[in-house]
């Protein structure tokens, strides 16, 4: 296990980094940060944070090394140019966001060549998990040493909701349970409520008749509420991380037949907006409404 005199290190503070690294502090560890703007490295520092000027640099003064990055594909843009070079036996990477599986696969395998190991460690709970120490975090990787950064992963979530959940990879496919669990169900209840709404029924009427206090009626009366207040077009059924699912899928031979529609309904459209991580997404609802015909637009 490791102990607070190990040397942490944290390359990405966005949201979900920055929480981390506060995180980690209270919990007693010696933190070396890094991200490419510097007023997100400067708030760190002000909680007891020391500044690298590299992700390099963060990989050589550090014995295990936090990714917090925006997408799988900074991710593995900053693995092969900073921290495969950089990397020595004996340490440990943890990349605690999404990225795809199969490039997950194949960095461990880099990262093993060199006697270092890579676990896939991405999580679930939003900014204020990551504030409050309360995330969902799915493990990938070797056994051995998930159990030495335990500790570590501990003081960023709830222990009780910390999973190995088996080899290189499994980290990020229980990850896509998680999203495709949450996206999926989010696009059906909206959907549900566009086809009465596109029908010509009265949203309060949707609401009031089929919403309910528990169970999935509590979710249709929460995705009325939502639509009454116009902030469904927020609601972004998991967009980016769509591809990354669907690939895995195509790669282990099996199908993706809901996930597939949902892509191939919105990938046409322009990314327009951004989500919490800002990356590029299409708001479901949006087009959804512009869709067919236009009976009950305005609604």
């Amino acid at each position: 296990m490791a102990d607070k005199s190990c040397a942490v290190g944290l390359v990405g503070l966005g949201q979900m980094g920055s929480g981390m690294a506060r995180c980690l502090r209270k919990a007693g560890y010696a933190l070396t940060v890094y991200d490419l703007t510097p007023e997100k490295v400067e708030a760190v520092v002000a909680a007891g944070a020391t500044a690298a000027s590299s992700s390099r640099e963060v990989v050589q003064r550090s014995e295990i090394v936090l990714t917090s990055l925006r997408s799988s594909a900074v991710f593995v843009e900053v693995a092969e140019a900073d921290l495969l070079p950089a990397a020595r036996a004996g340490q440990a990477f943890l990349d605690m966001g999404t990225t795809e599986a199969c490039e997950i696969r194949r960095l461990a395998a880099a990262f093993a060549a060199q006697g270092a190991a890579l676990l896939d460690c991405p999580v679930s709970g939003g900014p204020g998990g990551a504030e409050g120490g309360s995330l969902h975090i799915f493990v990938g990787g070797e056994r051995g040493v998930y159990e030495r950064c335990r500790a570590i992963l501990e003081a960023l979530g709830n222990p009780e909701r910390i999973a190995w959940c088996g080899p290189s990879g499994c980290g990020q496919a229980v990850k896509g349970v998680n999203q495709l669990a949450m996206g999926l169900v989010a696009a059906a209840y909206l959907e549900s409520i566009a086809f009465g709404v596109r029908a010509g029924a009265d949203l309060d009427a949707i609401a009031r008749g089929v919403g309910g206090e528990e169970g999935w009626r509590r979710q249709v009366a929460d995705c009325a509420r939502r639509v009454k207040e116009g902030t469904a077009e927020g609601v972004y059924v998991k967009f980016p991380e769509l591809p990354y699912f669907l690939r895995e899928a195509r790669e282990q031979g099996f199908a993706l037949p809901l996930t597939e529609a949902l892509f191939g309904f919105l990938d046409p459209h322009p990314r327009d907006r951004r989500d919490n991580m800002l990356r590029p997404v299409v708001s479901f609802w949006e087009y959804l409404m512009k869709a067919g015909g236009s009976r009950g637009e305005g609604s």
